[in-house]
């Protein structure tokens, strides 16, 4: 009898624990919430656009970055929270395999969108962004310009812009009443020190790098409160797959010896 009872009580038990798998789907729900809202906000700022700003640089465009993002977002956690109440351990691996890339893309788009939220967001207002901010022109130097097919130098260009450089690369100069937009014109035909009294001449890579080593403390928390959800959801969901791994090997193990009295 003693036996029979403790079978009927391994066919009761359970290995997964209701505190570990509601958690993981409360994790997921809440990033499937903030999935729904990027979505929102991408298609916002799409609709926002002009015609003519919604059809340039669509493939690099932050708002549209962060519609994709928000779209593969949902879809993931919509997975984890499925997987986690529905115990499928194809849907938790799923989740938890993506999770990390799909974080660090949100994070992405989630600092352009805030740094761009009241202007129109697209690949020149990025790339004018940075020149202003770090005070450079171009990637290595400023004649980098040349690649571009408005600013080419090339003798059969036709555009008004050839062989001058964006506004962004500018040395404004704040005594000035009038500011000069055309103030990059002409200037990669100029030498490299007669460009230096008018623009920024050296490029934005360097510049770049050095932000960077001068701001490792700030990245290094940036990076820190990316990981810590992470990990969260990475271990939940591994805890929750070793869980229905085991209960999955207790059914079988009970189903086989479902018809053995003496076990």
């Amino acid at each position: 009898m003693g036996g029979r009872r403790r079978g009927a009580h391994d066919e009761n038990y359970s290995f997964v624990s209701p505190v570990v798998k509601y958690l993981l789907f409360l994790f997921n729900l809440i990033f499937w919430v903030i999935s729904l809202v990027m979505v929102a906000i991408g298609v916002y700022a799409r609709m926002m656009k002009h015609a003519e700003a919604a059809l340039r640089c669509l493939s690099v465009d932050p708002a549209v970055m962060l519609l994709v993002v928000g779209v593969l977002m949902f879809i993931l956690t919509f997975c984890g929270c499925v997987g986690s109440l529905r115990e499928n351990i194809c849907l938790l691996q799923t989740f938890c395999i993506c999770l990390t890339v799909i974080f660090l893309l949100q994070l992405v788009a989630g600092v352009l969108g805030f740094v761009f939220s009241d202007k129109d967001i697209d690949l020149q207002n990025l790339i004018d962004f940075g020149q202003k901010e770090f005070g450079c022109c171009g990637g290595v130097t400023y004649s980098d310009w040349s690649q571009n097919i408005y600013f080419s130098c090339k003798p059969d260009n036709p555009s008004r812009e050839r062989c001058s450089v964006p506004f962004s690369c500018c040395v404004l100069n704040k005594d000035e009443n009038v500011i000069n937009t055309m103030c990059g014109q002409g200037m990669q035909e100029m030498e490299y020190i007669e460009a230096g009294n008018h623009i920024h001449v050296n490029g934005c890579i360097d510049k770049l790098v050095d932000w960077i080593h001068s701001n490792l403390f700030l990245l290094g928390g940036v990076a820190l409160g990316l990981a810590i959800p992470q990990l969260v959801g990475i271990l939940l969901s591994q805890i929750l797959i070793s869980q229905i791994k085991d209960q999955i090997e207790l059914q079988n193990y009970n189903l086989k010896h479902s018809s053995d009295p003496w076990r």
